[in-house]
C-alpha cells in the first residue's frame, strides 16, 4: 500500500483501489487532497495491468465535500484566487476519470456530500451501501455545484429532479438513490467492501480494448448524432475484431470455456 497524507492507493489484483483518507472529517477535501486524487488516478491509469479503479472512503464516510473551516477562511480573506485553485483541481480529477480507459467505480460507503457527491457522479459506475447517503448540499451554504454536478446529475435523473435536489440540498438515502438512477447497485452495509471489490473485479476481467472503447463511445454519445455514433461503432468494432481478445473470446465461447483477456 502506498500512503500519502490524505489518499491511500493499493492493488487488489487487477483492481486499483483509491481510498480517501481523512476519516475524522468524513474525508472532506483538505490541503492538496484534490491534487493527490488526480495524481493517484493518473498513476493507476498508466499501469497496464490495472483493469479497473475503485474509489472509496476510509471510515464511515465517502467524502463530505469541501472542508467548511477552510472555506470560511477563504471567504473571510476574500481569497478568490485560492478558491479558484480548488475548483481547478476538482476539474482535473473529473477530466481524468472521463479520459482514462479503465472503468472507474465509486464505492459509496457513507455520506457523499457536495463535491464528494459529484466525485461519485463523475465515475462510470456507482455502488452504494444501504447505510450511505448522497446529496447536492451546496445551496445550504450559498454555493453553486461544482465537480461537474450540473452536467452529470440532470443526465442521470432528469432536469426537474436535478433542480429539486440542488435547490433543496437534501441528502438522498440509498433506496431513493437507486430508484431515481443515481447509483447502479445498493448492497448491505456489512457486506459492502467485499461486494464493491467483487464488482470491480468483474469489470477488470472484461476485455480491456472493448471496455475502453465502450466507455468512451457511451460518454461521446451524449453529444453526438446517430450518424456520428454509427461511425464510432464501425471504427471500434473493427478495432476489436482485429484484437487477439476477440479471437480468445470467440474460441472460449465456442468451447464453453471462460475466456482470459489480455488486452491485445
Amino acid at each position: 500500500m502506498e500512503t500519502t497524507s490524505h489518499v491511500l492507493v493499493e492493488r487488489e489484483g487487477a483492481v486499483g483501489v483509491l481510498r480517501l483518507n481523512r476519516p475524522e472529517k468524513l474525508n472532506a477535501f483538505a490541503g492538496d487532497m484534490r491534487d493527490q486524487i488526480g495524481d493517484a488516478l493518473e498513476a493507476l491509469a498508466e499501469e497496464s495491468d490495472v483493469r479497473a479503479i475503485l474509489i472509496t472512503g476510509e471510515g464511515r464516510g465517502f467524502c463530505a465535500g469541501a472542508d467548511i473551516g477552510y472555506l470560511n477562511e477563504l471567504v473571510a480573506e476574500e481569497n478568490e484566487k485560492d478558491f479558484a485553485r480548488l475548483l481547478e483541481a476538482g476539474e482535473r480529477v473529473v477530466g481524468t476519470i472521463r479520459s482514462i480507459d479503465q472503468p472507474v467505480i465509486a464505492a459509496i460507503n457513507g455520506p457523499a456530500a457536495g463535491g464528494g457527491a459529484n466525485l461519485a457522479l463523475a465515475c462510470d459506475l456507482r455502488i452504494m451501501s444501504e447505510a450511505a447517503s448522497i446529496g447536492q448540499t451546496f445551496s445550504r451554504i450559498g454555493l453553486h455545484p461544482d465537480w461537474g454536478g450540473t452536467y452529470f446529475l440532470p443526465r442521470l435523473v432528469g432536469e426537474a429532479r436535478a433542480l429539486e435536489l440542488m435547490w433543496s440540498g437534501r441528502m438522498v438515502g440509498a433506496e431513493e438513490a437507486l430508484a431515481i438512477g443515481l447509483v447502479n447497485r445498493v448492497v448491505p452495509a456489512e457486506r459492502f467492501r467485499e461486494e464493491a471489490l467483487a464488482w470491480a473485479r468483474q469489470m477488470a476481467a472484461r476485455p480491456p480494448i472493448a471496455v475502453a472503447r465502450i466507455k468512451h463511445a457511451v460518454h461521446q454519445s451524449r453529444d453526438s448524432s446517430l450518424e456520428q455514433m454509427l461511425e464510432v461503432e464501425m471504427d471500434n468494432q473493427l478495432a476489436c475484431f482485429a484484437s487477439e481478445d476477440a479471437t480468445r473470446g470467440l474460441f472460449a465461447f465456442g468451447n464453453k470455456e471462460k475466456p482470459r483477456f489480455e488486452g491485445t
